[in-house]
């Protein structure tokens, strides 16, 4: 029995380990509207790193503050739907159980309406050893990764001032000296994202060629129906007609603060070797990039 038809702990799987800011959320919030795709409630489950990389990731604590913040909201019971209701809690439960391991992952995935592929979008998944990912596929009936990348400078001050907005610490950005600027983004929770060339030979170390995808956040803007035509197609799916609003929205976006003149010399050096590593790889980087 070949390994595309036999049965399997996790069917069939659809992870995306996009780098940060590169377009993942645009895409789970598009695809989620495709009827063979199932999303959990949660878009980013980081199992996979919990179990290969770093077992606190879903500690019992880290579930309960995001249950508490995204999904344990008070409703109004004259106006909420039952049904929506009981399938959250019911999720959450899930969500809440131990132990962490393969069975509580399956488990999240409920298919309700039949269907194909159950799908999984964590940026952390990038930072996986090439060892993980042959053990990940050897669970699934059918496997299939896409990497999504986008210009390197413009996805760091991206990943810089979303993070910082996130934590409340927009304000420093407008008094950071280019050196405490670069201190704090060569973090390694900021830089490790930036390193396209080694999340891409962990992939291909790891999984055949056709399991694996490589996406540029820039193509998927400038024909975003072409992009979400060619993951259906690497899926082996049904084309879907996606409304335009919903193609159009923006989501996930970081502060409209300009990039500083200064910014781009902080990463050019790294920026070019990341270049050569991508190319060295056999990809073919959009000009936008200017690299």
């Amino acid at each position: 029995m070949g390994a595309t038809d036999r049965p399997s702990l996790f069917g069939d799987l659809f992870l995306s380990a996009g780098a940060m800011k590169a377009g993942t959320t645009w895409l789970f919030s598009v695809l989620e509207q495709h009827p063979d795709l199932h999303f959990s409630p949660e878009k980013e489950l980081h199992y996979f790193y919990h179990r290969y990389v770093d077992s606190r990731q879903l500690s019992d604590r880290n579930r309960l503050r995001l249950a508490k913040d995204r999904y344990l909201d008070r409703f109004d019971p004259e106006r909420a739907n039952p049904d929506r209701v009981r399938l959250n809690l019911h999720w959450v439960a899930a969500y809440l159980s131990r132990p962490v391991d393969d069975l509580w992952y399956r488990n999240l995935f409920t298919r309700p309406r039949g269907e194909r592929y159950a799908c999984d979008f964590s940026n952390l998944y990038a930072h996986l050893p090439a060892e993980a990912w042959p053990r990940i596929r050897a669970d699934c009936s059918r496997l299939r990764v896409i990497y999504t990348l986008r210009d390197p400078v413009k996805r760091l001050w991206s990943h810089v001032k979303f993070h910082l907005q996130v934590t409340g610490q927009l304000d420093r950005l407008a008094t950071w000296s280019p050196a405490q600027v670069d201190r704090f983004l060569r973090q390694d929770f900021i830089w490790s994202n930036a390193e396209y060339g080694a999340a891409l030979r962990r992939m291909r170390a790891g999984l055949p060629e056709e399991c694996f995808l490589p996406l540029f956040y820039e193509e998927m803007r400038a024909d975003p129906r072409a992009s979400l035509r060619r993951i259906e197609t690497f899926l082996g799916l049904s084309h879907v007609d996606y409304p335009e609003a919903l193609i159009a929205r923006q989501v996930n976006a970081s502060a409209a603060l300009p990039m500083p003149d200064f910014f781009p010399d902080l990463v050019a050096r790294d920026v070019a070797r990341i270049a050569e590593e991508l190319r060295a790889e056999g990809l073919v980087l959009p000009e936008s990039w200017g690299l």
